[in-house]
């Protein structure tokens, strides 16, 4: 038996039988007029993605995106801010190649959610935009794109990487799959093969742009799967919480082992390496113009140090940096207080920022859908009036 021929030098290559060919299944069993209603936002939505890169555990803000260099030692932290490309926006030391693509960025720093200040309830509302319902969660977006717009160049809409996250504590659902949609429309999720293997056989350049690292493989996957014709990809940084090195930083030995030495050490830079060089990727391919790109976790961290000299969970004000898809490049929205402990300007619920994507996609995110239990609105949010430059 031969083996495959290797992809053709200086092209991606992604071969549709590592996803799930569904072409046009997905409005198999709808009525007349729900298939006319997908052909409809097929056409307006047009090449539009999204990437959400969730950081998942809850990266800090002040060791991330929002640093706070004059504030006191026991709030500061360990790591020095540093300059952007945007004057008077400082970053953490950890993101160097992120602080030099502020241009494309548009930062946020003032998100909340008043939920408990649990993984799983923060991710429900990361990924669906709500806290889920007597135990059953509204649709993650992926999902509910898949519903609304379906397939594209005959492969799944919505792809999850590298796998669903583990290890939040509880047995709560974190809100990746299709909710109260039909099972149907849950994510795909591509075999372990297919992330490393195909990265392995990347151009050598392209391997150091991203980093050798979970990261760098996840964050290139999900370049190369918008480059084949999926809607969605919600790439989950750090699949397993418990017991490992995440943004989880309580520097806790056993159970959530990471410090923010770790930010600065390991986790940051592998982050900030593989997320510059995703935006590079997408630029170069003009796929950016067109790909909306999210990078936040489920809530923030506390604005005081622990015994530990980590931090704890903060779902009271948090950032992220988002970039594409017709978004305010080279722009801050919100701002925290000198402790980043609250938001002071435009406080944002993390479900306008899934609002915001839906925008992107160029759909309603308060668009009722039709359910077992009758019609139910996927969100009842706004997008961020101050995020696109686009009508």
């Amino acid at each position: 038996m031969t083996s495959a021929p290797a992809p053709t030098p200086g092209r991606h290559s992604v071969s549709r039988r590592d996803f799930l060919a569904v072409g046009g299944l997905s409005m198999v069993g709808l009525p007349a007029a729900e298939q006319a209603a997908v052909l409809r936002a097929q056409e307006r939505s047009g090449p539009r993605s999204v990437i959400l890169v969730v950081m998942s555990g809850g990266p800090s803000q002040l060791e991330t995106f929002d640093p706070k260099p004059d504030a006191p030692s026991h709030v500061r932290g360990p790591l020095r801010a540093i300059a952007t490309e945007i004057p008077g926006v400082h970053f953490s030391e950890a993101l160097p190649r992120l602080a030099q693509r502020t241009g494309r960025l548009c930062v946020i720093r003032s998100l909340f959610h008043d939920a408990a200040p649990l993984h799983a309830t923060g991710l429900q509302l990361l990924l669906t935009g709500s806290v889920a319902h007597a135990g059953v969660p509204a649709p993650s977006l992926g999902s509910a794109v898949a519903r609304l717009i379906g397939p594209r160049n005959g492969v799944s809409p919505y792809l999850l990487v590298p796998q669903r996250i583990k290890g939040t504590g509880t047995t709560a659902p974190c809100g990746e799959g299709p909710g109260w949609l039909d099972k149907f429309f849950a994510p795909m999720v591509p075999g372990r093969a297919l992330l490393a293997g195909d990265f392995e056989r990347t151009r050598p350049i392209v391997r150091d742009d991203y980093g050798d690292t979970d990261f760098g493989r996840r964050l290139w996957q999900a370049a190369r799967l918008i480059e084949a014709g999926v809607r969605v990809v919600t790439v989950n940084l750090c699949p397993r919480l418990h017991g490992e090195v995440t943004w989880d930083a309580h520097a806790h030995k056993t159970a959530a082992p990471a410090t923010l030495f770790d930010y600065r050490d390991t986790i940051g830079p592998r982050f900030d390496r593989a997320a510059a060089a995703l935006l590079d990727d997408l630029h170069r391919s003009s796929l950016l113009d067109e790909t909306l790109v999210i990078c936040t976790g489920e809530f923030g961290r506390s604005p005081r140090l622990n015994p530990n000299g980590g931090r704890d969970h903060w779902p009271h004000c948090w950032s992220a940096i988002l970039a594409g898809a017709g978004t305010a490049g080279g722009t801050v929205i919100g701002a925290s207080d000198d402790l980043a402990e609250h938001p002071t300007d435009a406080p944002l619920h993390i479900s306008s920022l899934v609002a915001s994507a839906y925008r992107a996609l160029r759909l309603d995110p308060r668009r009722k859908i039709a359910s077992e239990d009758g019609e139910q609105t996927l969100l009842e949010a706004d997008p961020i009036p101050a995020l696109f430059t686009d009508t």
